[in-house]
C-alpha cells in the first residue's frame, strides 16, 4: 500500500514537472518582419537575414523547442520549431539572448555580426543552453518550414 502511494506521488510531480516545462510563454515582437514571396538564400543578405528554429526531434517531441529572442535587447517574440521569420538588421555586431524552459529556464547570449553576406542564422535548444549559428544555407526540408505567425500585433 505504502509503494502504491509512493508511486502515486512520483506520477503526480513527475505529471506537474512536465506540464510546467512547456510553460514558455509567447512574447510579442518589436521588430518588423519582412515577407518575401519566394524564400532563397539569393534573396537574401545586405541585413536582410533569415532566422530558423532549429531543434531537433527530442526538443519537439517535449515541447520544448519554443525560444523567446531578443536582439539587441528588443525582443523578436518566440520562434517554435520548424518556424522562421526575417527581418532586416544593419551590419555589425548583434547581441542575441534566448530563452527556453526545459524544467528551468535556459539563456544564453550569443554575438551574432550581421554584413552583406550573412543570409541564415539557426537558433536551437540545446540540453544545457542554446545555439546561435550564422549558417547562410536553408536548412533541409525548409518547404516542412512555415514562417512564423504574428502573435500580438
Amino acid at each position: 500500500m505504502k509503494i502504491l502511494k509512493l508511486a502515486k506521488g512520483i506520477f503526480l510531480i513527475s505529471t506537474i514537472l512536465m506540464i510546467s516545462s512547456c510553460a514558455l510563454k509567447s512574447i510579442p515582437s518589436d521588430y518588423n518582419t519582412v515577407k518575401l514571396d519566394a524564400v532563397n538564400t539569393e534573396n537574401l543578405g545586405y541585413g536582410k537575414v533569415l532566422i530558423y528554429n532549429g531543434a531537433g526531434i527530442m526538443h519537439s517531441a517535449d515541447n520544448t523547442a519554443r525560444l523567446n529572442i531578443w536582439v539587441d535587447g528588443k525582443s523578436l517574440g518566440q520562434i517554435k520549431s520548424r518556424e522562421y521569420l526575417i527581418i532586416d538588421l544593419n551590419n555589425g555586431n548583434h547581441e542575441f539572448k534566448i530563452l527556453h524552459i526545459d524544467m528551468v529556464n535556459m539563456r544564453s547570449t550569443h554575438q551574432i555580426n550581421v554584413n552583406e553576406n550573412t543570409k541564415v542564422v539557426r537558433v536551437e535548444p540545446t540540453i544545457t543552453s542554446n545555439k546561435a549559428t550564422v549558417t547562410n544555407a536553408l536548412p533541409e526540408n525548409f518547404e516542412k518550414y512555415r514562417y512564423r505567425i504574428e502573435h500580438n500585433k
